[in-house]
């Protein structure tokens, strides 16, 4: 297929939804998680579940970066804005996360620090090159698939030789998080799972070989696949195939992008610049072992937390919000008492009715997900 629409195509729509009736076995149930917001988004702007059998449950997972982030790493960010004559970068998603007591970046900003919107950390980069007077912080946030360009950017600073620019690092790792969830299916309120819809951006960067381990470890399936709506009815597919003859194995829908072994050119550059953590605090997940990256002491001088000496401590989400159930699994969006009621996109509680990837905004946005309830709400 050449264009777009033709990944959108109805009747071919029909027609893998019928092989999914087909081979989906009655007697046995398929569990599905989803790891990317941009699965999510896809899943419920085309109404996907209405093709599926009921015996297929697609479930949401940790997949966006904006909901992941915890708390406390926004109030951190805030207190970097707040330190004076400082300029804070950042991703438009991350402005209206609530932090401690409502508080967020754009609420910060409306107080009176210099909090800027950008489209890319080279954006950044300028702002640090116009300002030379002034201290430039990037709110680096993201899976693989930001990774590479805030690497670069600091390569970039370092040949620039910018004495004001700095990053605020908080790249996470998307196998790690997938390690996290199998590992956590003894828990009581664990969701059970059968197989991974893989993300498809990630995977770009990363290559689908990196969750072959996990695959053989956990013995689930991964199907690596596009955002478009046939590219996800192509890999349910796929896994309930994989899951009737009792193989887990990670096959690759997106080819026409992913490959084996990603992009080496960005992973190296990521090698050189970053590494490992030895924990993370995420939203929804709690402490992650090995799961996100730092900025390596050859590039201490680029390194915010370093500079600034900044705090961190963890903080509890708003006692309304579910959004850390919603990215374990457990609930759906619809689930939370507080969902199109007292949480909108206009007035959210939390991460995952702000981001562009998070489910809760994905259900409010198309609102056929909504109970009678929540629409009454809403109206």
């Amino acid at each position: 297929m050449k264009y777009i629409e033709a990944f959108r195509d109805g009747e071919l729509a029909r027609r893998l939804a019928a092989a999914i009736h087909a081979e989906a076995e009655p007697s046995r149930q398929y569990r599905l998680m989803e790891f990317c917001g941009g699965h999510t988004h896809a899943i419920a702007r085309y109404g996907l579940p209405d093709l599926l059998p009921a015996n297929i449950r697609l479930i949401h997972g940790p997949g966006c970066p904006v909901c992941v982030l915890p708390t406390g790493r926004i109030d951190s960010a805030i207190a970097l804005a707040r330190e004076p004559g400082l300029i804070l970068c950042t991703y438009a998603d991350t402005l209206r996360v609530p932090a401690s007591d409502g508080v967020s970046l754009l609420k910060t900003r409306a107080a009176g620090a210099d909090v800027r919107m950008v489209y890319s950390c080279d954006d950044a980069l300028a702002v640090a090159q116009a300002n030379p007077d002034r201290q430039v912080v990037f709110f680096a946030i993201g899976f693989e698939t930001t990774t590479p360009p805030t690497a670069a950017v600091i390569l970039r600073a370092q040949k620039l030789g910018l004495a004001n620019f700095s990053v605020f690092c908080n790249h996470v790792l998307t196998p790690a998080a997938m390690v996290h969830i199998m590992e956590s299916q003894g828990d009581a309120d664990a969701v059970a799972l059968d197989g991974f819809i893989g993300p498809a951006h990630v995977s770009t960067v990363i290559g689908y070989g990196a969750y072959e381990g996990f695959a053989a470890q956990y013995c689930r399936p991964v199907v690596i696949s596009g955002f478009e709506p046939l590219d996800v009815m192509q890999s349910i597919l796929l896994l309930v195939r994989q899951l009737n003859e009792g193989r887990a194995e990670v096959e690759n829908q997106f080819s026409r992008v992913v490959s084996r072994e990603g992009n080496l050119k960005a992973q190296a550059m990521c090698e050189q610049v970053f590494e490992l953590r030895d924990e993370y605090d995420w939203r929804g997940l709690g402490t992650v072992p090995l799961s996100a990256l730092c900025i390596r002491p050859d590039y201490a001088a680029f390194d915010a937390e370093r500079r600034f000496a900044l705090p961190y401590r963890q903080v509890p989400d708003h006692k309304a919000c579910e959004c850390a159930a919603i990215l374990r699994g457990q609930k759906q969006p619809a689930d939370c008492r507080a969902f199109g009621a007292a949480c909108t996109p206009e007035r959210p509680l939390g991460a995952c009715m702000v981001s562009s990837e998070g489910a809760c905004a994905a259900h409010f946005t198309y609102g056929r997900f909504r109970s009678a309830d929540h629409q009454g709400d809403t109206a």
